[in-house]
């Protein structure tokens, strides 16, 4: 371009200002003549359909629901330690335990103290008439008589639960063994395909996933139910006829929640199958002949189930009635004891009395000496983690000690709001949380809890509320700083626009959107913008809920609708320098002298 330019001043076909302004403007490179540079460019979006998320953010720390220091109530040397940090405990789990031998002795003269009370009480009272005597002692030797049926009772009630528990067990490995060839077999897909897989894969097409959802349950069944037998079955093989009552029973519980957890997952396995079936028939295939077999299998065990189930159910409502009569036995005796004890009396009933109140001292002593005793034994007050401790074996200690801290695993953030924000949040909002020590972690919740009454400072009023966490991670810690977006509203389907698109004027709000050829232009441009041949044209729209990001668009715009999110100026400066370069110029108006040229 400089070469042709002066070939051209050189010929004097033009004149030497206009010459010396085209070199200038090829110079420069950016003259509106041969360059777009001063031409304006406009960012767009497409009005779209979404949801509509309002939100408000607030700071924090992470805290927990519950923690205390555990200090013993006595004084002593610590003989048994019972937990590590961060170890989890239940309620009432021994966190250590204290010499308690003084304590211990304190219980047995207690208790010694109070059998000689009974005795002389005892004492005091005289024998009433032989046969009112005869009758007390008849109808007490008769609740006796009842307590020891009910006590045989309920043995024989043990010996026949272990039967039933050993009879479920004569059925309950062949229904297991069943089912594991059944599922896991290869037996008619082929290609070392599980029968279960062949039965939900065959017809997965037809049916929206739901045989993949059908066979999913019938894994988790069954492990359950794999899981529980297998234990069962070791419990009970370590039992016997001969073992305690407490253990006959509780294996007795054990194999009925098993054998539920088998009928569960027979019942899931015979609807995998039976909806094969059904959805093959349904498109005139013919099911494998083997699907016949299995649920003519499941069937049975169904059967076999129910009827162990039944037993286990019967045995378990005998031995509750059994130890109830005990009870009432009990009850029926103290009742006959007392009555013949005051037919019997014929001592002063002050002396009487005296003895008797005697008898409830010692009885208080007894029970304050056992609570001492328990004091020796330093206990969980409810269920958490051992958040630190620092006591061992041997160690003296006071009730001024602290043995542990225990935590609750429950997490929540506590966050502070204005009064303004505050104003938005309800309890059962959900919230999403991030954490400046976990940069990679965010955790979901919800507002538990908010502050009736907010604290001044400064002039600013603040509330802080507790968003209780759906799901718990161990590198979450107390104290952490937490950061919470706490969602207001959500409105689905809604036309959404960029918040910069939308302008106002005069109470009205308006959008420039792009139409004809323009449209096309615009939604193939790239960052940097689109150059438009038309103006954008204003178009008055109503709008309703805005977030930080997008404005909910109620009418005046339809899905798609292209408008103009950023006007993009040319560079001013840039501008301005250029044109000063060229005043510089020789034979311009305002330039250097000289130049000039003629014909």
């Amino acid at each position: 371009m400089k070469n042709l330019l002066k070939k051209i001043l050189e010929r004097k076909l033009l004149s030497g200002a206009i010459a010396i302004a085209l070199v200038a403007g090829s110079y420069f490179g950016y003259t509106k003549i041969f360059s777009d540079g001063g031409i304006v460019r406009y960012a767009t979006a497409q009005a779209q359909k979404g949801t509509l998320i309002v939100s408000l953010s607030g700071t924090g720390q992470v805290s927990v629901s519950n923690q205390v220091d555990i200090k013993p109530k006595a004084s002593g040397d610590v003989v048994y330690v019972g937990v590590k940090n961060g170890q989890e405990v239940k309620a009432g789990a021994l966190i250590a335990q204290l010499d308690a031998r003084d304590a211990q002795k304190a219980v047995r003269d207690a208790e010694t103290n109070l059998e000689s009370a009974k005795l002389s009480l005892e004492k005091l009272k005289e024998p009433a008439d032989t046969l009112s005597t005869l009758q007390a002692e008849n109808a007490l030797a008769q609740a006796q008589q009842s307590k020891q049926k009910a006590e045989e009772d309920l043995k024989k009630a043990y010996e026949d639960g272990f039967n039933t528990i050993a009879n479920a067990f004569l059925d309950l490995p062949g229904v297991m063994a069943g089912l594991q060839d059944m599922l896991f077999s290869s037996t008619l897909g082929g290609g070392g395909q599980w029968n279960i897989d062949y039965y939900a894969n065959i017809v997965q097409n037809y049916d929206d996933g739901v045989a993949l959802r059908l066979r999913d349950d019938v894994h988790t069944k069954y492990r359950a139910a794999r899981e529980a037998y297998d234990k069962n079955f070791t419990d009970y093989k370590s039992a016997s006829r001969f073992s305690d009552e407490k253990t006959i029973e509780q294996l007795i519980t054990q194999t009925y929640d098993t054998t539920k957890l088998i009928a569960e997952a027979v019942k899931s396995t015979n609807n995998l199958i039976q909806f094969y079936q059904d959805k093959l028939t349904e498109r005139n295939f013919k099911p494998v002949a083997g699907s016949d077999t299995h649920l003519a299998s499941l069937s049975s065990y169904t059967g076999t189930t129910n009827s162990n189930l039944l037993s286990l159910l019967s045995i378990k409502t005998t031995i509750q009635t059994s130890e109830d009569a005990i009870v009432n036995a009990d009850r029926s005796i103290a009742e006959k004891t007392e009555s013949l004890a005051k037919l019997k009396a014929g001592t002063d009933v002050l002396d009487i009395q005296s003895s008797e109140l005697t008898v409830k001292q010692r009885e208080n002593a007894l029970l304050d000496a056992k609570e001492k005793l328990a004091d020796y034994y330093v206990r969980a007050p409810f269920a958490g983690v051992i958040a630190e401790t620092d006591v061992q074996k041997g160690d003296l200690v006071s009730p001024a000690s602290v043995l542990a801290m225990l935590i609750t695993r429950q997490k929540f953030a506590e966050v502070s709001l204005n009064e303004v924000d505050v104003a938005k949040v309800k309890v059962g909002q959900k919230a999403t949380l991030t954490f400046d020590a976990i940069p990679d972690l965010t955790i979901a919740g919800q507002v538990s809890e908010i502050d009736t009454v907010g604290t001044a400072s400064q002039g600013v009023v603040t509330y802080n509320i507790k968003i209780a966490f759906d799901t718990q991670d161990e590198r979450v810690k107390p104290a952490m700083s937490v950061s919470a977006a706490i969602v207001t509203e959500a409105k689905p389907n809604v036309l959404l626009v960029p918040n910069s698109a939308v302008k106002s004027q005069g109470g009205v709000s308006y959008v420039e959107m792009v139409g004809g050829d323009d449209r096309n232009i615009a939604l193939a441009a790239n960052a940097s913008g689109a150059i438009l041949k038309n103006s954008p044209r204003r178009q008055q729209i109503e709008v309703g809920t805005a977030s930080d990001e997008f404005t909910e668009v109620t009418s005046g715009l339809n899905e798609g609708d292209v408008i103009v999110t950023r006007t993009i100026q040319p560079n001013a400066g840039q501008t301005q320098t250029q044109q000063q370069e060229l005043l510089k110029i020789p034979g311009l108006p305002g330039g250097r002298p000289g130049g000039g040229g003629g014909r």
